[in-house]
């Protein structure tokens, strides 16, 4: 962690215990005030000019003159926790892209960079026989072929989904809607011991946080945030499954679906997804192939082997979350296309960027 990240830390820890301030208005704070500290010193007065509503306002003030901040870090820290913020180089750079990422993240486990080549596998609380095979199929292999399991730790698929990926000696990463002390369900304490040891257990919500009926279609987002693509393999008309997918379409994540029979209402939801454009999946090569995932190992390999050059350097200066055409990157960098088109291919296969079509390019973390 960054001396600026570390430093700055409580104040993002801080604005995490106020209710009402999210992320959207926590953005307008810091364009206010330019950074995370004057923003949560400021006058009220000049926090009401910022556009803080009366309600987010008095919950502020309210929470500046109750918490101890020094306190409130050293409690994360005993608590065997680390706490991310969207400042620091360790923040997973998927997330970042989405249109409204958690600013602060508790994580117990590790974050790896590897990590970035994840999919997201969700489903019904209530699986059947036929969707626990599918998700153990389809989880077995792509956790075989390094791909990062991402779900929620629910009852049903997610909780099938983390097994399989820890037997197959693979990562997986949950998502909570409480904090990460707070394991629920409580007959997942186990799988969630195991999950620390071989990934990570994430959440934008306090320590302390109960799971609440609210906080789950939020948390969504950061599941499919943190994939490459979302796999619903069972889920019926009304499944929490569905809202994941939503956010991944909005996020412009690739959708995956297993389908079912007509007749099992379990499997409707699953159907609707693929009338409505989601990619059928019967076999894990499908996801593979859609994704670009095919060679991770090898990508993993020429990751760790390859050293950075200048020109690579450069590059990844020029490079953000926002697509940007190789003509303008070249410009950019002042260097010939023809040099910079040779970097950024041998650059895709170490996994330092992504190309999202049209010759335009992105950074990959």
């Amino acid at each position: 962690m960054s001396a600026r990240v570390s430093h700055v830390l409580c104040y993002y820890i801080g604005f995490n215990l106020v209710q009402g301030i999210g992320p959207a208005r926590l953005r307008m704070l810091l364009d206010a005030f330019g950074d995370v500290e004057a923003a949560w010193h400021a006058p009220a007065d000049a926090l009401r000019r910022a556009g803080l509503d009366r309600r987010s306002l008095h919950n502020l003030l309210e929470t500046r003159s109750r918490v101890d901040l020094d306190q409130e870090v050293r409690r994360v820290i005993r608590a065997g926790v680390q706490a991310i913020t969207w400042e620091d180089p360790d923040y997973p750079a998927l997330l970042r892209e989405i249109p409204d990422p958690p600013p602060l993240l508790y994580v117990r486990g590790t974050l790896e960079p590897e990590d970035a080549w994840a999919v997201a596998v969700v489903g019904t609380r209530r699986a059947s026989v036929y969707g626990k095979e599918v998700t153990r199929r389809l989880v077995t292999d792509l956790a075989r072929s390094g791909i990062t399991i991402v779900s929620g730790l629910a009852r049903g698929i997610d909780g099938v989904a983390h097994r399989t990926a820890l037997e197959a000696g693979g990562r997986t990463i949950a998502v909570l809607g409480c904090g990460v002390d707070r394991i629920y369900p409580p007959e997942h304490r186990a799988l969630a011991r195991r999950i620390i040891e071989q990934g990570a257990l994430i959440s934008e919500y306090p320590l302390g946080t109960p799971p609440d009926a609210r906080n789950f279609p939020p948390r969504n987002r950061i599941i499919s945030g943190l994939s490459l693509g979302v796999l619903i393999t069972e889920a019926g008309r009304g499944s929490g499954a569905l809202i994941t997918a939503d956010y991944a379409a909005e996020q412009g994540r690739d959708v995956f679906a297993v389908p079912g029979s007509i007749l099992a209402a379990g499997s409707a939801g699953t159907n609707r997804l693929i009338q409505e454009g989601a990619k059928l999946v019967t076999e894990s090569a499908d996801i593979l192939r859609e994704l670009n995932l095919t060679m991770v190992a090898e990508q993993a390999q020429a990751r760790e082997v390859l050293p950075e050059t200048e020109t690579e350097a450069a590059i990844l200066a020029h490079l953000g979350p926002e697509p940007i055409h190789v003509d303008d990157l070249g410009r950019a960098v002042g260097l010939p296309i023809a040099e910079v088109t040779s970097a950024l291919t041998l650059m895709e296969l170490k996994g330092l960027v992504r190309q999202v079509g049209g010759m335009k390019y992105v950074a990959a973390r």
